[in-house]
């Protein structure tokens, strides 16, 4: 038996997944979390072979998740399962050391197959998003020009950025510069949508 754990902020499809999953013969769905700063300490609780977890969830995305949970409890395989396929989402998972990328829209079955091939070692990602990972590559943003541009969408001025960041203002320019030529953007805004949009962010 197969004992699956899921960490899923809405309800309804965490239940509705729980009791299809439930169906499965070989699979046992041990409980299950809505917040991601509590996966942690219910997989360290629980012990399950695998852990589905979503990306956007409330106290902590499932990729810091997944990187906090390869520490503590590294028998424990994770699948990120989420409604945002986007390339940068799969890379920065397989980093976190996620074994697996799945959709939501994925037919349960499909789901109940990555699981198994998962639990027994294996990697399983939805084919289309690993066929545009692939053409998309790696983000070009470097970690600070990453990090300034997430407190862009935070703070009005350059200077809060700065105050957030502890970094001068020319040094905050210098790097938004950057971050906005290297994502062809024209202008902050539009370089935060393109980096959110391809999962950059």
């Amino acid at each position: 038996m197969i004992r699956v754990f899921l960490a899923e902020d809405q309800t309804m499809f965490r239940g509705a997944m729980a009791a299809l999953l439930g169906l499965e013969a070989d699979l046992e769905v041990v409980g299950d979390v809505s917040r991601g700063d509590e996966v942690v300490a219910a997989c360290e609780r629980l012990r399950p072979d695998v852990a589905l977890l979503d990306i956007e969830m409330p106290g902590m995305d499932g990729l810091e998740a997944a990187r906090r949970l390869r520490s503590a409890v590294p028998e424990t395989r994770v699948v990120i399962v989420t409604t945002f396929g986007r390339p940068g989402y799969l890379h920065a998972a397989m980093a976190a050391g996620a074994r697996g990328f799945l959709l939501k829209d994925a037919p349960v079955a499909e789901l109940a197959a990555g699981i198994r091939k998962v639990a027994a070692g294996g990697q399983v990602v939805d084919p289309a998003l690993a066929v545009a990972a692939l053409s998309e590559g790696a983000s070009p943003l470097t970690p600070r020009e990453k990090d300034v541009l997430a407190a862009a969408r935070a703070h009005g001025t350059i200077a809060d950025i700065g105050r957030d960041l502890h970094l001068s203002p020319g040094t905050v320019r210098n790097h938004l510069s950057a971050a906005i030529q290297k994502l062809g953007a024209r202008t902050r805004t539009e370089a935060i949508d393109i980096a959110v949009s391809k999962g950059w962010l």
